[in-house]
């Protein structure tokens, strides 16, 4: 019977101590990996250095600023009063009448040039319905080239107190029941992020080929990622490894699923005003490079638990073979693939739930809804990264019994040669 799934992404802590030879097997282990991942994170430094976008705004951002009025500005402003007024929609041509409540609001600039100053705004009915009351503040938008009533707009909510307090919330969990990992972890988290603003995103927007500027971001993030949150081990190598043939893997699948699907990328308004802004985008690349992004964080999950088990499981036996330890982690890998492919083809369900939606109010063929461009990006991007996880385990629960065994080996023939010597010696 297999052992049940062990979610867990680390020693157990009342485990007792390693003994000195396992400790000497550990490292000898990592000196092994090393030799495999040494070449790759100088390739990844190197594709760093080469693909790293310019200082220069790109064609985009330059296309962006002339869809904006020069000197736009976005200043904050308190609601003082709210006058609901009806705007409701007539029907007519076989379409329903629409019931809508619109609002006139007064609010009071809280700061830029006209701080102080009431402006009167209209509000449409998706933005009042939402609700709107006095004393609430919302993000306007300052048009400094127009003079009067029309310089001011409505823009968003304001949200900063419930995005700063869930961050504060999440950061404050996160430290006081992982400690020091967890204060890791979201180091880990912000360099990752700096990665993708500074980075990945420019360098999507450039000239660069998104395959390599995806798969060199999402290498740098995992390197430093994973050793921060998880500490330099046998055990996260051999998670790096198996995270890396992923992310590889991943590219691969989806390259050729978006060249033999004709996946254009242009599914999503964003996509739409991207084109807009610079039509020279490679959207289909982009496709790829949200494949691979996707996978980082399932992969880690996996892999990770899966290296985890192969060494406790060399920990408890260093006497079992490759194959018995490779059986075993498979034991434990089966049970983590089968609840993790349900985590990312629900994740992407939920994600995409209006456009799934609306082709159930379109009413089409089954297969014709699974076909089209905008669900068959979802598709792809399920199967492919479903596909890169599933063979994530089995590699690196290859890699981590191969590891782990070699090392014993290795430690297990220089003990001979010392016990060689010393019988040498006494001998003379």
């Amino acid at each position: 019977m297999p052992p049940s799934h062990p979610h867990s992404h680390g020693p157990d802590p009342d485990a007792p101590p390693p003994s000195p030879e396992v400790l000497t097997r550990r490292r000898r282990a990592v000196w092994l990996m090393l030799l495999l991942l040494v070449p790759v994170g100088l390739a990844t430094v190197v594709g760093l250095v080469v693909l790293w976008p310019g200082d220069g705004p790109t064609r985009a951002e330059q296309a962006a600023q002339l869809f904006l009025p020069p000197g736009t500005t976005y200043p904050e402003g308190r609601v003082t009063t709210v006058e609901p007024l009806d705007c409701s929609l007539p029907g007519g041509e076989g379409q329903p009448a629409q019931q809508l409540t619109c609002a006139t609001v007064v609010v009071e600039v809280l700061d830029g040039d006209g701080a102080g100053d009431f402006q009167e705004l209209e509000l449409p009915a998706e933005v009042y319905s939402a609700g709107v009351d006095v004393g609430d503040v919302l993000v306007l938008t300052r048009d400094a080239a127009v003079e009067g009533a029309g310089q001011y707009a409505f823009f968003d909510y304001d949200r900063d107190v419930p995005i700063v307090a869930l961050t504060v919330a999440f950061a404050v969990v996160t430290v006081a029941v992982a400690r020091l990992r967890g204060l890791a972890a979201l180091v880990g988290l912000a360099f990752a992020f700096a990665v993708l603003l500074q980075f990945l995103l420019p360098g999507l927007l450039g000239d660069s080929s998104p395959t390599l500027v995806s798969l060199v971001g999402s290498a740098a993030i995992m390197f430093v990622v994973l050793y921060l949150a998880h500490g330099f081990s046998a055990r996260t190598t051999t998670a790096l490894v198996g995270t890396l043939f992923g992310l590889a893997l991943v590219a691969v699948l989806g390259a050729v699923s978006v060249a033999t699907a004709r996946l254009t990328g242009l599914t999503t308004e964003e996509t739409t005003t991207l084109l807009q802004y610079d039509p020279a985008i490679d959207f289909s690349g982009l496709v790829l490079a949200g494949v691979v992004v996707a996978g980082l964080g399932v992969l880690n999950d996996v892999t990770i638990t899966q290296a985890s088990a192969i060494w406790q499981l060399h920990e408890v036996d260093p006497t079992m073979g490759g194959r018995e330890l490779y059986r075993r982690g498979m034991a434990v890998g089966r049970d983590h693939i089968a609840s993790t492919v349900y985590t990312i083809v629900f994740a992407y369900a939920g994600a995409s739930l209006p456009l799934l939606m609306l082709f159930e109010v379109y009413a089409q063929p089954w297969d014709v809804v699974l076909t089209s461009s905008a669900l068959a990006e979802e598709v792809i991007r399920t199967l492919v990264g479903s596909i890169a996880l599933v063979l994530a385990v089995p590699v690196t629960t290859a890699a981590g019994a191969f590891f782990a065994t070699a090392a014993g080996t290795a430690a297990g023939a220089a003990t001979e040669r010392r016990v060689t010597a010393l019988r040498a010696r006494f001998a003379r």
